[in-house]
């Protein structure tokens, strides 16, 4: 099986490799710690499987999973994240994804989340996949204060931050953007929610992580 990785802690980045490398029937093809290397490498390389962070320097790492899917249909991808499964499983699973793992599992999920995805399989928690087939089948609408689909990947993750307590410088460093683009999309999410001040959606933010 090869494998591609992006993610963009060398440190975290290079464990894992080695951690899957440990497997006699996986390898390491090549590693990318953002979108635009890691779209021309996978094009070229056309590895078996990759595995992905959700956030990346600059941008999101959704972005790369839809174009990935775009490109191949039936490529298999793993979103790996910091971000709780219940805010980001689904919309990972939607962007083309096959499994969503949390950063913080033992190798062992993570070594057990790839042969799944490899093998055709969703690998999410039980719970979410309960979720995912519960509104496949229109039986469940999750309640939210908003609808979030109106907000990007992006600027859901911003909104997450906000909701965790974090500073728009805080989250500037967090996402290796500047404080500028971080402004941006407070402002694009406070439009598109219809909330008035930044204080407003604070706690919306997180009244809607409470939530979830």
């Amino acid at each position: 099986m090869r494998i591609y990785l992006v993610e963009d802690h060398p440190i975290f980045r290079h464990g894992l490799r080695d951690f899957i490398e440990d497997e006699s029937d996986m390898e390491v093809c090549g590693e990318a710690e953002e979108i635009g290397t890691a779209w021309h490498e996978i094009l070229r390389l056309e590895p078996d499987l990759v595995l992905v962070d959700i956030s990346l320097k600059g941008r999101n790492g959704l972005e790369l999973v839809k174009s990935l899917s775009g490109w191949k249909k039936d490529l298999p991808i793993l979103v790996l994240s910091t971000h709780e499964e219940s805010l980001y499983a689904e919309r990972s699973i939607r962007a083309g994804a096959r499994g969503y793992i949390m950063k913080h599992e033992a190798t062992e999920r993570i070594i057990k989340g790839l042969r799944a995805v490899f093998a055709g399989e969703i690998y999410v928690s039980p719970r979410i996949a309960s979720q995912l087939l519960a509104k496949t089948v229109g039986k469940q609408s999750t309640p939210t204060i908003f609808h979030e689909e109106t907000l990007s990947d992006r600027e859901l993750e911003v909104f997450t931050l906000f909701g965790k307590g974090m500073t728009t410088k805080e989250i500037s460093a967090r996402l290796n953007l500047s404080p500028k683009t971080i402004a941006t999309y407070r402002d694009r999410i406070k439009e598109k929610l219809g909330i008035k001040n930044s204080s407003e959606l604070i706690r919306s933010a997180v009244q809607w992580l409470e939530g979830r």
